[in-house]
């Protein structure tokens, strides 16, 4: 059994305790690094060969924003997977760690199972939603941003590289459905729907799940919904 190498990025000493007991607790995932900067998680996540980092994003010196830039842009921690922790789960900076690379969020009164459910999904490179949000809430965090205005073009002639199939494929995930789900409306199998998720993911250069979200309404594919 392979097991999840986790760090823990917090400045707060009790919850870092708090979450290396529930960690360890676990037989497939080990706390391999605890860090009280961005800084110091950046430099701990390539020391400790970390595979998700569970960061808080407010923190003194190098915040969790900042430090999940440094990992997204790193080539030899393209493996690493970020959870942003945050306390409010509507917060612009959930669209900032979005785009800075991110896998996904989670609110820090979540429940012991779904912090410990959010580490196997990110590591596993799903999209990760906190299980308290809606299925387009992405798309309400991504809206708050001036889109029109910030499109990049670059990305969207990019686009032109996928299949028909593929950028279905893409409106689907962005629409935050998981595989089986998006078989379903395809009528294809769910084997199927990851071949065409992990070809558009290199294709247009996307670390997991959350980048091809965010990927999809930045280049236009897909316009955000406010509601």
């Amino acid at each position: 059994m392979t097991t999840i190498r986790v760090l823990l990025a917090d400045d707060q000493a009790l919850l870092r305790s708090a979450f290396r007991v529930l960690v360890d607790s676990e037989p497939d995932m080990e706390v391999v690094g605890e860090a009280s900067d961005g800084a110091q998680a950046v430099r701990l996540a390539k020391e400790e060969r970390a595979d998700v980092v569970l960061m808080d994003i407010r923190m003194p010196g190098t915040d969790g924003l900042a430090a999940t830039r440094m990992i997204s842009a790193d080539p030899s921690l393209a493996h690493v997977r970020v959870v942003i922790l945050t306390t409010f789960e509507v917060d612009d900076y959930v669209v900032q760690s979005l785009r800075a690379g991110a896998s996904g969020f989670l609110g820090k009164g979540s429940e012991p199972e779904e912090l410990l459910s959010a580490i196997r999904v990110a590591a596993a490179g799903e999209a990760l939603l906190s299980p308290v949000a809606t299925k387009g809430l992405i798309a309400r965090f991504l809206a708050q941003g001036d889109l029109d205005e910030d499109r990049d073009p670059a990305r969207a002639e990019r686009l032109e590289a996928l299949t028909v199939r593929e950028r279905e494929v893409l409106v689907q995930v962005a629409g935050g459905h998981s595989n089986d789900e998006i078989a379903e409306r395809l009528e294809v199998s769910p084997l199927t729907v990851k071949t065409h998720v992990n070809r558009a993911m290199a294709k247009l250069g996307a670390r997991d799940r959350a980048q091809l979200v965010v990927i999809a309404y930045e280049s236009g594919l897909v316009r955000p919904r406010v509601e």
